[in-house]
């Protein structure tokens, strides 16, 4: 099985820009992917032709305009196999957590627990960090393991009949590994409680089927699924987003507004307060659509290839000195394209900067994961993360700035 990896990389016009004279490496795929042409045409189609508000317009382009935004809403569904209402469209990933932390925690009281891990991405902290002083929750941290894995054991242990929510990463934006949602959801499902994932790394990688993960709630963004800026998704199960009240109010969430009272609009538009993010919601029904046009198998199978020539180019360079660290899964075994590293007496900026001028893209710091990097005894990584328009000369890119740059700061 074959992936054509150059037809894909045409698709993308920012690939082919130069970068201090060298072509474009981009390996930050984590941080936001790009847009292929397909997006790029949706998105310009719809602000040039149908651009209108929704939903309550009759003319002739807010019709147009309702259609195509609810049209991505039925994609979006289809790419996770649930209804389009239970598709609450949202500024992105962080969005969908704050919803679910001020919707769902106003249910919540003193002493209920919210169960997270030392993986998470800040944005599936805070927002129970804030939980917690409105409403005197007790937030609990699974471990990791020094592979770089939520461990199983202490699950178990965690959870308990006060547990009223676990929210966990599905896969790390840190060490890449993919979460076991099958344990996690056997664990929530003994004492009642619900599962929030966090889908940021996984969604660019093929169709979901959430009903098979046994998940309430999923949030993701779209602009790390090669999807535009600003727009993101939170799904949940209708019965909980109806039982849910609104996190914002304003135009568009209500169905009547008196003095005294207002009724809200059924699932999912009592989510969607004011002006929704129109014109992103129809390029990432069409990045949905794009992906899908993928051979998934094939898809992977490229990516994984990719994955393991960044690990053994990395084992290579250090030669068993040391040198080198891989945070995470150094196997391919349930990990995503994700490799994060630290260099000994190199800072990940400095990395990163000596990469830049070879046209290599990496991302350095703490990546939003500051209780890992603790965990870990680290400030900051070196990150490496892959896309499907990545190929061999960018991994080699890669590790060629890699050797010369550690010849100068090691």
């Amino acid at each position: 099985m074959t992936f054509d990896a150059a037809a894909v990389r045409a698709q993308f016009p920012i690939l082919t820009r130069e970068v201090q004279g060298h072509p474009l490496h981009y390996l930050d795929n984590a941080a936001t992917t790009h847009l292929p042409q397909a997006v790029i045409d949706a998105i310009v189609r719809h602000e040039t032709h149908d651009r209108a508000n929704v939903l309550r317009g009759v003319h002739t382009l807010a019709e147009a305009a309702t259609e195509a935004y609810e049209n991505a809403r039925s994609e979006i569904a289809q790419y996770l196999n649930v209804a389009s209402e239970e598709i609450v469209f949202t500024s992105g990933t962080t969005g969908g957590i704050n919803l679910i932390a001020n919707s769902f925690g106003a249910g919540l009281g003193a002493g209920d627990e919210v169960l997270l891990s030392l993986l998470e991405h800040h944005s599936n902290i805070v927002p129970w960090q804030l939980l917690r002083e409105r409403r005197g929750v007790v937030l609990k941290f699974l471990p990791v393991t020094a592979d770089g894995r939520i461990d199983p054991a202490a699950l178990e242990e965690m959870v308990s009949p006060r547990t009223k929510l676990i929210s966990l990463v599905h896969v790390s934006n840190v060490t890449g590994a993919e979460l076991n949602v099958g344990a996690v959801v056997e664990a929530a499902q003994t004492v009642g409680a619900k599962v929030l994932l966090d889908g940021a790394q996984r969604t660019a990688h093929g169709p979901l089927d959430l009903p098979a993960l046994d998940v309430d709630f999923y949030a993701f963004s779209g602009h790390k699924m090669f999807g535009p800026n600003g727009v993101g998704v939170l799904w949940g199960r209708r019965a909980l987003l109806e039982d849910l009240p609104p996190f914002l109010g304003g135009g568009e969430m209500i169905r009547s507004v008196t003095p005294g009272e207002t009724t809200f609009a059924d699932v999912p538009h009592k989510f969607e307060a004011g002006t929704p993010p129109i014109a992103q919601a129809v390029g990432l029904g069409a990045a949905v659509r794009w992906i899908k046009s993928l051979n998934a198998n094939a898809a992977e199978a490229h990516l994984r290839g990719l994955t393991a020539r960044v690990l053994d180019g990395l084992a290579a360079l250090d030669n068993g000195k040391g040198r080198i660290r891989v945070i995470g899964p150094t196997g391919l075994q349930a990990r995503f394209p994700v490799v994060s590293f630290a260099i000994e007496r190199a800072h990940p900026h400095d990395v990163c900067q000596m990469l830049d001028a070879h046209g290599v893209a990496l991302r350095g710091g703490h990546h939003c994961a500051q209780p890992l990097m603790d965990r870990f005894d680290l400030t900051g990584t070196t990150r490496a993360s892959l896309a499907v328009y990545n190929h061999n000369a960018d991994v080699d890119a890669f590790l060629n700035g890699l050797e010369d740059a550690m010849a100068r700061l090691t």
